[in-house]
Parts: structure tokens; sequence; C-alpha cells
């Protein structure tokens, strides 16, 4: 019976040092690839940028920010062309892990001008929309 609680606690210690290793692997990947912008930084530039939503279409129709174009990740190395490069792309998703991906995407291909919302949607006060179903 000692036996068994010794590998639960490392199965569980292993599960916890995993999560750990991924947030900080994004936290890594988000620094290189982008900077992270409070919701009033976001505001403030949203409109000179691109306002990207990498969230999946259902999402982006159940509420989104105000003048965001809907570009789901799953989607997005058919619909990056579509993004053009010599202006700022404002990224965000629910909370900030597939915007964290989606900048180290676009970084690698060329992308520079790249910002991510802190908080994600999740986290959003200002205006929204929502497609009426």
């Amino acid at each position: 019976m000692g036996s068994f609680f010794f590998y639960l606690n490392m199965v569980l210690i292993a599960i916890l040092v995993g999560f750990g290793v991924n947030e900080l692997y994004l936290r890594i990947m988000a620094k290189r690839s982008a900077k992270t912008l409070v919701e009033e930084e976001f505001k403030e530039g949203m409109r000179k940028a691109q306002v990207i939503d990498v969230r999946e279409k259902d999402s982006f129709d159940a509420g989104h920010i105000l003048g965001a174009r809907s570009m789901p990740y799953s989607m997005l190395k058919t619909t990056m062309s579509s993004i053009r490069k010599d202006k700022p792309v404002y990224i965000y998703d629910q909370k900030k892990a597939l915007s964290i991906r989606t900048a180290n995407k676009l970084r690698k291909n060329g992308y520079k001008d790249l910002y991510i919302l802190k908080g994600g949607y999740e986290g959003w006060t200002g205006k929204t929309k929502k497609k009426n179903m």
C-alpha cells in the first residue's frame, strides 16, 4: 500500500512539474515574440492596428472585441497572408496561450510589430459585439 502512494505522489509531482515547464515555455515564447499590453494600452493602439481574435469561430460569434477580425489559430496557416506586415498586429484569445503561439508563428514568418492582450478576452471590459444567432 505504501508503494502505491509513493507512485501516486511521483505522478502528481511529474504533472505539476509539467505544468510549470509549460508555463515557463509560454512566458519565454511571449517575451521573444510579442509585447504584452494591459487593456488600456491595447485600447489606445488598436485603432491603428489589425486586431485579431484567434479563438474558434463559435467563441468569436458568442462575443468578441469590437473591431476584431476572426482568425482562428487552427486556420492561421491559410489566413496568415491576409495580415499586413506593415501594420501592428494586436492578438487576443480567451486567456493568452493561443495568442502567444500565434505571435510566435507570425514572428517566424517575418512579422515584427506584435502585441498580445494581457488577460485575453476573459479580462476585457471594453466594448464587445455578439453575433445574433
